[in-house]
Order: C-alpha cells, then sequence, then structure tokens
C-alpha cells in the first residue's frame, strides 16, 4: 500500500509540472530569452556565452629546511617544451598562459636549433636575411614578466642521434653558429655558462633505411660512448628521467653513478589541453628546490642537482632530497601503538599499499621503518623512512 501512494504522490507532481506554463519552465532552466531593447544597438551577451574563468591552479608543497636553518623553496617547473618556431603546435605566449594555469613557477621554451617544419622551407626565417633562434624567448618574455613566471631561456640541440636541452644559455644564435657540430654546439652551450641535459634516454630513429641509435632490437638502454664522452668534458650535467608520457628507471641509476641531474618534462608540442587536459596534476615537472623564486637560484639548483621529478603520481630523485622532500611535507605523530601520517603536501604518497592522499591523513601501526612505494631513489628502488 505504502508502494502505491509514493507512485500515486509521484504521478501527480509529474503531471503539476507537465502542465506548468511555458515561461515558468524556462525561468526555472535560465532560458528566459534576453531583451532585445530597441533592436539598434548590439546586444552584449559575453556573460552568457563566456565560460566562468577558472583560476589557476595552487600546487601547495611545502618549503625543505636546510641545514644552516634556512629553507628551499619548491619551485614546480618545466624544462622542455616546444612552440610553432621549431615543431610545436602555439605561440610562445600560451606556453607561459598554460604554465600559469598549472600553477607552475618557472619554464624553458626549447625550440629545436635545426628543426623547423612550420616555417616555410624548414627554415627559420622571420624576415629577409635575419635567422633569430631566440625569438620564442623574445616573444614569450614580456607576458613572462606581467605573469611573474620565471622564463629560462633554451634551446634543443638535435643535430645527432642523441638530443639534448641546453637551459640557461645566453644566446641560441651562437649555438646554431656551430650547427655542423653537435660536440661543438653543446662546447658552445657549457662556454655561455648553460645546463646541458641529455633528452628522453630510450628514444631511437626506426626508420627502416636508417639502423636505430646504437642500439640492436631489444636490447636495454644504455650510456653510450658518445654520451659518456661528452659527459667526462663536463658537457652533460643530467638526464630525463621522465618525459612526456615515458618513464626511464635506469636514469635514476644514471644520476648516482655519473653524478647527473634529474629532470621530468613534457616535451610538450600540442596544447596543453589536446596533450594532457586541463590542470592535470599527473602531468610531468620538475620540482626544483631554490634558495629563492629567481632564475639565478633555479640555475643554481640544477647544478647543485636539487631537482626532484613528479609525474604520474610518482616523484623521482636522488635520494637525498627526495627524503627532505618527504620529511617537509609528511608530519609524522607517535600515538600509543599508532603512527598518524599528515601529508601537508598535494604530492600522494604510497605507504607500503596504503594511500596517504594529497592533504590527508593516515593511521598505521607503529613501526621503525616506512616504505613510500611511489617515491623512487632508483630503479625497482622506493624511498625508505626510518622513523
Amino acid at each position: 500500500m505504502q508502494n502505491r501512494r509514493e507512485f500515486l504522490k509521484r504521478f501527480a507532481l509529474l503531471g503539476a509540472v507537465a502542465t506548468l506554463p511555458v515561461n515558468s519552465l524556462l525561468a526555472q532552466s535560465a532560458l528566459t530569452p534576453k531583451p532585445m531593447g530597441d533592436g539598434l544597438k548590439t546586444v552584449a551577451l559575453a556573460s552568457v556565452i563566456k565560460p566562468k574563468k577558472a583560476p589557476p591552479r595552487t600546487i601547495t608543497i611545502p618549503d625543505v629546511p636546510t641545514a644552516n636553518g634556512k629553507a628551499f623553496k619548491v619551485l614546480k617547473g618545466d624544462f622542455h617544451m616546444h612552440t610553432l618556431f621549431s615543431d610545436g603546435r602555439v605561440m610562445p605566449v600560451d606556453r607561459v598562459n598554460e604554465a600559469i594555469d598549472n600553477g607552475l613557477d618557472v619554464i624553458s621554451i626549447t625550440d629545436h636549433v635545426e628543426y623547423h617544419p612550420n616555417i616555410t622551407g624548414g627554415k627559420l626565417k622571420l624576415a629577409e636575411n635575419n635567422d633569430d633562434h631566440n625569438v620564442a624567448y623574445n616573444m614569450a618574455k614580456p607576458e613572462a614578466d606581467k605573469q611573474k613566471l620565471i622564463l629560462v631561456r633554451g634551446t634543443e640541440i638535435t643535430k645527432s642521434e642523441w638530443h639534448f636541452n641546453a637551459t640557461f644559455i645566453k644566446d641560441a644564435n651562437a649555438i646554431a653558429a656551430v650547427v655542423d657540430d653537435w660536440r661543438a654546439m653543446l662546447a658552445v652551450a657549457v662556454e655561455q655558462g648553460g645546463f646541458v641535459h641529455w633528452n628522453h634516454p630510450s628514444w631511437i630513429d626506426t626508420t627502416p633505411d636508417k639502423p636505430p641509435f646504437g642500439l640492436k632490437a631489444g636490447e636495454p638502454m644504455r650510456f653510450f660512448d658518445e654520451i659518456d664522452e661528452v659527459w667526462k668534458k663536463g658537457h652533460v650535467h643530467g638526464v630525463e628521467v621522465f618525459n612526456g608520457t615515458s618513464f626511464y628507471p635506469i636514469a635514476l641509476d644514471w644520476c648516482h653513478e655519473r653524478d647527473l641531474t634529474p629532470v621530468t618534462v613534457s616535451d610538450i608540442h600540442q596544447s596543453e589541453w589536446n596533450t594532457y587536459g586541463h590542470q592535470n596534476l599527473l602531468r610531468p615537472m620538475t620540482l626544483v628546490l631554490a634558495e629563492d623564486r629567481t632564475e639565478a637560484a633555479v640555475r643554481d639548483a640544477f647544478f647543485a642537482k636539487r631537482t626532484v621529478g613528479w609525474a604520474a603520481n610518482m616523484i623521482l630523485g636522488r635520494p637525498e632530497w627526495v627524503e627532505k622532500l618527504f620529511r617537509s611535507s609528511v608530519e609524522i605523530k607517535k600515538s600509543g601503538n599508532n603512527l598518524t601520517l599528515q601529508n601537508l603536501s598535494d604530492i600522494p604518497c604510497l605507504i607500503g599499499t596504503s594511500e596517504l592522499a594529497a592533504k590527508g591523513t593516515l593511521e598505521i601501526a607503529d613501526t621503525q621503518k616506512l616504505t613510500v612505494s611511489n617515491w623512487f631513489v632508483g630503479m625497482n628502488k622506493p624511498l625508505e623512512i626510518v622513523i
């Protein structure tokens, strides 16, 4: 009986709705026609058509204390990006706006020195007798300054089987001047005080008429002899441990074995929206532990190897800085036979098999050691924290 009464009540309500005047329905659905006035003036409907502007994302990561009582700021950055001035699909200023929307603090636009398929004839020709490889930086810089984004001058060197990014350089044109010799290009970048890292170390050319770059089919990645040569000269300072959507676990070990800086980047060519969607916190970025929010401090951190990668809910880096980042991000309190973990950051942690969500709390049984399963300090080597 109760079910029958409920059915009749709902049916009656539906009938009432069905007999509502059309104007009433329009009012309820916010579809009321807009006034046209006398019809002789423009009717402004921007408030109806334009979407509400989403605020830039804020990423919370506490400062990391130092031994001298000070603290490093954790800056969020991307140091491998492309625009229409090489093989990207957006203008330089778009990279600035995307970075601000994503909550990044610093970026480097690293268009190829040698490869410009979007320019007529494949050559960077902006005006008669004018080849300017600094153009993307120069176009983006005013907007970056306006938005208080740190913009680092950079370029990608691809005149070989191996690709490199040179950042914190002074003039990409001087590097382009020796374009026929990739070793000379690295040398010029270093002479300018630039930081050079090896890009996507597993990338090989699989063109049928050209063999892979020193790799046979199925052969694992390795530190090539030619890379070793320029590294010994001091012309390679870091390596990408994550690029785009690819993770190179062995590169974490190379950072320890060869004292390299780990770098995590997007290598983005399409728009942010078409690549990762809007404000995707899983997108790759490099966390830079810098003394202050300046380009000079970011550069110092790179050469001091104070960088940690964050991508696909993984933290990737050298043990000393990954541990310091964890201890500043997660507060551990003992209560009886339990431990309470409070995450002060937006970085999720997997403690064993239990999730400590961003800005969340997790209670576990008391233990002498934590294994942070999604924070890696080497190949197949998760971070371990001694309580």
